[in-house]
């Protein structure tokens, strides 16, 4: 198995204890905003090295790196292959700032995207507007239905019932 695979089956085992679970979570969370504040303070910059030296440079597992390169993979400007990922593998953690913020908020992750770091990166205006823009994309809008008695949308004139709606 792959280090992705074991990391995947302990956090979201449904047949785990509880409240192992529960400090699981609750240590991977105060460590990943540890090291987003600190990637966060100077987002230009590259961060590279193998899956065991960013584990060792964050002071985490090498279990609890996979699951931050896990999560922040669809924010990075180039994916790292996490499947075949051993603790010798290099990864990339350079991302872009929009997609990291807008999966923060999809992920309804507040204690993330509310960190001060990211004022220093957007002002307010553009944090309000990414956070709309990702709360929108998920939205569903439905057209309005078009009844029997309404004009037709193509412009003839007629009743939808006689022209469009016969069909």
């Amino acid at each position: 198995m792959s280090l992705l695979t074991d990391w995947r089956d302990k956090a979201y085992a449904t047949d785990a204890d509880p409240k192992q679970l529960n400090a699981l979570w609750e240590d991977y969370f105060a460590r990943e905003k540890k090291i987003y504040k600190q990637l966060l303070a100077d987002p230009d910059t590259e961060v590279k090295g193998t899956v065991k030296e960013l584990a060792e440079k964050y002071d985490m597992t090498i279990e609890l790196m996979i699951g931050f390169l896990d999560g922040i993979d669809d924010s990075l400007v180039a994916s790292n292959n996490l499947d075949e990922a051993t603790e010798d593998t290099e990864v990339s953690l350079a991302f872009d700032k929009e997609k990291l913020y807008k999966n923060m908020v999809a992920a309804r992750a507040d204690w993330l995207y509310g960190l001060e770091e990211w004022n220093a990166i957007f002002d307010e205006e553009k944090q309000k507007e990414l956070y709309k823009e990702q709360k929108k994309s998920g939205t569903i809008v439905k057209e309005k239905k078009i009844g029997r008695n309404d004009p037709c949308p193509c412009g003839s004139g007629k009743k939808y019932k006689y022209c469009h709606g016969r069909a």
